[in-house]
């Protein structure tokens, strides 16, 4: 036939496709697994030696943020209701905060600060009992023994030295140069700043990130964003609703500096769980002050509170919210309270649920066959 004589000359293209395709080489595929692994090692690496280095710095920062997303978020709304200019709408919830403030100093600042006094006497006198108590007592003797001293123990920790004091002293940076009240002045102007032109910020940012990936950075920050304005709204509402039930059940059972007390459990409750435990022992405390049955009594308040906040309030929160596992929470709260301290143990929460929610958009979600 005249065309097998075509067919045999031509080459045929499946041969040439298998000639022209490079082979493939276990080999070179194994060391570009290893190349990437130890690229994303380093990475973490220096992400965490940064966070050990700077950490009060970087704090300092992500808390200028969340007031950044407070403030930009309840001028939205204010934008959204009234139609005004985003600057107008931001100066009226700027000019409402601090006449609420104002307006709280001014009535019960006074009172507020003489509780505090009080308060800070009281528990020091509650202290200072409860260690000559426990120190009667052989088991009570251990417990202080292994107790650091800043808890009142006896455990003396020696200073650290070389690379660790290093990093101690970069990372008090911000402690030691403004003290807490200029680290919070700077907290406050530097949110106020990123709210009034967030674009500037968030675009000075993805300017940083590669091209091809800056839509999926700009997704990342927007719901980073919106989980941190969530968080934050759900967690003031369960904080003003327990500083109030505490500041009336104190005050119904007779408890004295109820309103400070009151004040003290609402802003530990920031915290989530481990806050509930800091805000409960001054109550406590000076509840048994006045009796075994009073102390008795507040315990059971503080129970019958977190019990009500736990099944009924957070489930109703979370519905609109942020729903974080527990495990997962006071993991982190360990986690960034021992590299960062106080700071780190306060912001926690909402690092982690930012986090939570950025992993969860940046990552596929599990097939019904790989889930277990």
């Amino acid at each position: 036939m005249p065309s097998s004589k075509t067919e045999r000359d031509a080459p045929p293209a499946a041969e040439d496709a298998a000639d022209n395709a490079p082979a493939s080489n276990p080999q070179a595929e194994q060391l570009a697994r290893i190349h990437h692994l130890l690229r994303l090692a380093l990475v973490v690496t220096m992400l965490v030696v940064s966070i050990w280095l700077v950490g009060d710095v970087l704090m300092v920062l992500f808390a200028a943020t969340l007031v950044a997303v407070i403030l930009h978020n309840l001028a939205t709304h204010l934008e959204r209701h009234t139609r005004l200019p985003y600057w107008l709408a931001l100066s009226i919830v700027v000019l409402v905060i601090i006449s609420a403030l104002t307006g709280l100093i001014w009535s019960s600042g006074p009172e507020i600060s003489e509780q505090a006094i009080r308060l800070r006497a009281a528990l020091t006198e509650q202290a200072h009992n409860l260690r000559d108590h426990m120190a009667d007592s052989t088991l009570g003797r251990m417990i202080l023994d292994n107790l650091p001293a800043s808890l009142g123990g006896n455990e003396h920790s020696s200073e650290g030295n070389g690379f660790g004091s290093i990093a101690g002293s970069m990372t008090g940076f911000v402690t030691s140069a403004f003290g807490a009240a200029g680290t919070l002045a700077v907290v406050l102007i530097a949110g106020l700043y990123f709210a009034i032109s967030p674009e500037i910020y968030v675009n000075g940012t993805l300017r940083l990130v590669p091209r091809d990936y800056r839509a999926r950075a700009r997704d990342l920050l927007l719901t980073a964003g919106q989980t941190l304005w969530a968080w934050t709204a759900g967690q003031a509402l369960d904080m003003t609703v327990v500083g109030l039930l505490s500041f009336i059940g104190l005050w119904i059972i007779g408890v004295p500096l109820a309103l400070a007390l009151g004040v003290v459990a609402g802003l530990a409750n920031f915290i989530p769980y481990i806050g509930a435990f800091v805000g409960a022992v001054p109550a406590v405390l000076i509840g048994l002050s006045q009796g075994t049955r009073e102390g008795l009594t507040v315990l059971g308040l503080y129970a019958a509170i977190q019990f009500f906040e736990g099944n009924v309030m957070a489930p109703l929160i979370q519905r609109h919210a942020v729903k974080m596992p527990p495990g997962l929470t006071i993991l982190s709260q360990t986690i960034f309270g021992t590299i960062l301290g106080i700071p780190g143990l306060i912001l926690a929460s909402p690092l982690t649920a930012a986090l939570l929610a950025m992993m969860d958009k940046a990552t596929p979600p599990l097939s019904d066959d790989e889930r277990v």
